[in-house]
């Protein structure tokens, strides 16, 4: 039977008992890290290797722009595919590899190569985990079962990101090699732990049974769902300001301090932590006001991130700063699955969806990184936090003026 009508998993206790429900949360725990191989330390170890800004910002544009190539693609490979666990498994173990090789050797061909392969495929993560995620709890329980993905992985991040603070300055980066290792095997053990016979495939695509053969085709459904554009050219927006912030900041202060792996821990460690609270949090919040208002709360944090990152140098910025960015970027990291899967209740098509709106916001994140990079070299830092900013608050009105092509329906998409 499958797990979206099993009542056990409405409740904390079904969730204890329920293997699979159990391997979910370590999955999510340990591909927090897993996923992105160096991910928020490659900026800062290459700064002080001697890469510039500029140089840093075209590998994650060039790395940005295949993941935009490969994620629609991705997406209708998950909803075509029996073997979501296998898409999670094979890009771990690349992105793995490609880590520990750029960590033993950073030289230019290494780098590149790794982080272009980092960035083809690791683009099927995204909508093979919530696939995954769908088929084994069913729609009634999405929206919640995405908090708590959320909650493991920023969890699992912030752990992370502890365990490299104290290992990096024991062991230099011998310590940072096999932390990685660790977390890759921590991620295919939970993958095997899952019980395939438990994801019901046809949910993981959002299908309707009673649609048949009149379900339409992936094209023809993103082209005619008006809210998923708007909803993808807002987070386009949003990332785009967004984005090159977390890195620029690790990247000033780690040429400042020298310490470019303990310093890039408590940065993003502080956002790790905001998260882990807002993941909490974020189902009681959806629940009292609605999606609207809370989809408008996470984009109101990023034009007062920008404001605070450029006008203030002290290190003691980080702390509101990436304070916000957990409130921003995590609870869009909640609410945008939720949203795709309720405009697309029914079509099949719930990863293509989803994958086509990461892949449209994942050209504002792309392009921002050579932009800012270009900002920092006329204007310092501060000009790029300004600019990023202010950006947003095109993001806000546009929400606000189509918000209810966007929420198909607010009190129905309460958790």
């Amino acid at each position: 039977m499958s797990v979206a009508s099993s009542p056990q998993t409405g409740s904390s206790s079904g969730f204890l008992t329920d293997r699979s429900l159990v391997a979910l949360a370590v999955l999510n725990f340990f591909l927090a890290d897993a996923r992105d191989g160096l991910g928020p330390f490659l900026d800062a170890f290459l700064a002080t290797n001697g890469w510039s800004s500029m140089a840093l910002g075209a590998i994650a544009t060039a790395g940005g722009l295949i993941g935009l190539v490969a994620t629609p693609i991705f997406g209708e490979l998950v909803d075509n595919s029996r073997w979501k666990r296998a898409l999670i498994a094979g890009p771990v173990i690349f992105v793995t590899i490609a880590a520990l090789v750029t960590l033993l050797s950073p030289n230019p061909a290494v780098v590149w190569f790794g982080q272009m392969g980092t960035a083809l495929v690791g683009a099927i993560i995204g909508p093979a985990l919530a696939g995954l995620t769908l088929g084994l709890v069913g729609e009634r329980l999405f929206a919640r079962q995405i908090a708590r993905n959320e909650f493991w992985n920023h969890g699992g991040n912030f752990l992370s990101l502890f365990a490299v603070f104290l290992v990096v300055p024991a062991f230099g980066t011998g310590g940072m090699t096999w932390l990685m290792i660790a977390t890759a095997l921590g991620t295919l053990a939970a993958i095997v732990a899952i019980d395939p016979n438990r994801i019901d495939h046809d949910v993981a695509r959002g299908l309707d049974k009673d649609a048949g053969s009149h379900a339409p085709s992936g094209i023809r459904v993103l082209l005619r769902e008006r809210g998923l554009l708007l909803l993808a050219i807002i987070l386009l927006i949003f990332h785009f300001g967004n984005a090159p912030m977390g890195r620029l900041i690790a990247q000033d202060f780690a040429l400042e301090l020298q310490t470019p792996f303990r310093t890039t821990a408590i940065i993003t460690g502080v956002a790790q932590a905001a998260m882990i609270v807002v993941a909490a949090l974020a189902p009681m919040l959806i629940r009292r006001f609605g999606l609207s208002v809370i989809f408008l709360v996470a984009l109101s944090a990023l034009p007062l991130r920008g404001l605070l990152a450029g006008s203030f140098s002290g290190f003691w910025v980080i702390y509101p700063v990436q304070f916000l960015d957990g409130v921003g970027a995590g609870l869009l990291g909640i609410l945008t699955p939720v949203a795709v899967e309720h405009m697309l209740k029914g079509t099949g098509r719930f990863n293509l969806g989803l994958a086509s709106v990461m892949t449209i916001q994942g050209v504002g994140a792309s392009l921002s990184n050579v932009v800012a990079g270009w900002l920092v070299t006329k204007g310092g830092f501060a000009l790029s936090h300004f600019v990023g900013g202010g950006i947003a608050f095109l993001a806000m009105i546009i929400f606000i003026l189509f918000r209810r092509d966007i929420i198909v329906d607010d009190k129905a998409s309460q958790t």
